[in-house]
């Protein structure tokens, strides 16, 4: 069942000289229910744009969303999306589980059961433990771990992910990413995850796509038929990383000319 599809979406910006920058570019593709889909591309190119747009938080330019098979109109049709950002954007002020709490104060839960499902997913990514520390006394990975965590208290339907790893060092976005494999394979949820880190998208994505320079187009997408759990070794997703680094110098080499 396709979960979403992106139809021709555009997305253009005037600047305060009346010139116009265009972001994304005629960009179509679908996802499937819970599926793991990458979208790789270079810095700059308009992927976080591209999640805001996914989001509700920036209106497109043109073109159609569609979510279970309804067009997407943000805060109306009752679809949950939960983001991840690339920085952890924990409240300071607020213990862990308060952060993870935050999302749920507004809505019809008690505090009690407020509490209970801030708990339950406290302990899906594993920071059970570290309920009453605060963002500054924990790592920057559990503080990633937090944050997923809140997205997740909503029970979203789709969760997006704009590089949420790329302020880690390697050793931790490792541990970070199988982390990640394993709460998807919990939780079913359907997850697009924004990216420049080829060996990144490799090893996390059932499909992964290769998007070019502003303004935003699909230039090839990649199944990655590789089981989990996965190895780094694994000599199948060095051939993938392989193949798609020679996809991005097509890419530029069809730019440049």
């Amino acid at each position: 069942m396709k979960k979403i599809v992106v139809k021709n979406l555009t997305k253009h910006f005037i600047l305060k000289d009346q010139s116009r920058i265009d972001v994304v570019g005629g960009l179509s593709f679908d996802v499937e229910d819970g599926e793991f889909l990458s979208i790789l591309g270079p810095s700059g190119c308009g992927k976080s744009t591209l999640l805001s747009i996914l989001a509700g938080v920036e209106p497109p330019s043109g073109g159609e969303i569609l979510i279970n098979d309804k067009p997407f109109v943000p805060g109306e049709n009752g679809i949950r999306l939960g983001f991840v950002f690339q920085q952890p954007r924990l409240l300071n002020w607020r213990s862990v589980r308060e952060n993870i709490k935050l999302p749920l104060e507004h809505g019809a839960l008690s505090k009690e059961d407020q509490i209970s499902v801030a708990q339950r997913h406290l302990e899906l990514v594993r920071l059970n433990g570290f309920e009453n520390y605060f963002p500054l006394q924990i790592s920057g990975g559990m503080q990633q771990r937090a944050a997923i965590a809140r997205a997740l208290a909503i029970e979203p339907e789709v969760l997006l992910m704009d590089e949420p790893f790329s302020s880690l060092d390697e050793i931790n976005a490792r541990k970070m990413r199988a982390e990640l494999i394993r709460i998807w394979q919990e939780t079913q949820k359907t997850i697009i995850f924004v990216t420049h880190d080829i060996s990144e998208a490799v090893f996390l994505s059932n499909r992964l796509l290769v998007v070019t320079e502003r303004p935003t187009r699909v230039f090839e997408t990649l199944d990655i038929d590789v089981g989990y759990p996965r190895d780094y070794d694994d000599d199948r997703l060095f051939e993938l990383s392989k193949k798609v680094s020679r996809i991005f110098l097509t890419m530029e080499e069809r730019h440049d000319n």
